[in-house]
């Protein structure tokens, strides 16, 4: 296993944004059409938070029920994406050694960083990019 491989070898680099003033909804779509798990949120370009599916998740009764699209609208409505992400945000950069986001996965409640130099987002790396990299090293 190489020890000090920096994270740039593993992350997302083409990563989907979405900006504190987008709906919910339009968060939510974004992860059905695109297959993705965790979106990094900016404002005026800089990134502010993260928002993950399970935060949209856990706020719409359609996963559990049948025909709860207007209740789900409705609950998506009354919250904005500031107040369902998650703002007390880490970051790494791009030459963070991989065995070093794995010890902040395995110690933290964090399944993606976003990766970000000079104060610019450049990637996102996940809890699957982590095990994937570990999978190919046997």
């Amino acid at each position: 296993m190489k020890k000090r491989e920096p994270v740039s070898h593993i992350m997302t680099k083409d990563v989907i944004s979405v900006e504190e003033t987008d709906r919910l909804s339009e968060v939510a779509a974004i992860f059905r059409k695109k297959g993705i798990r965790h979106l990094p949120v900016k404002k005026g370009g800089k990134i502010t938070g993260m928002i993950s599916r399970n935060d949209i998740n856990r706020l719409t009764f359609g996963a559990l029920f049948d025909n709860q699209e207007g209740a789900d609208e409705a609950v998506l409505q009354m919250l904005t994406v500031p107040q369902v992400m998650t703002a007390d945000l880490r970051v790494v950069s791009s030459d963070t050694p991989v065995r070093e986001v794995a010890e902040i996965f395995s110690t933290a409640e964090y399944h993606s960083l976003p990766v970000v130099d000079d104060g610019a987002l450049k990637g996102i790396v996940t809890t699957t990019d982590i095990i994937k990299y570990l999978l190919d090293q046997y």
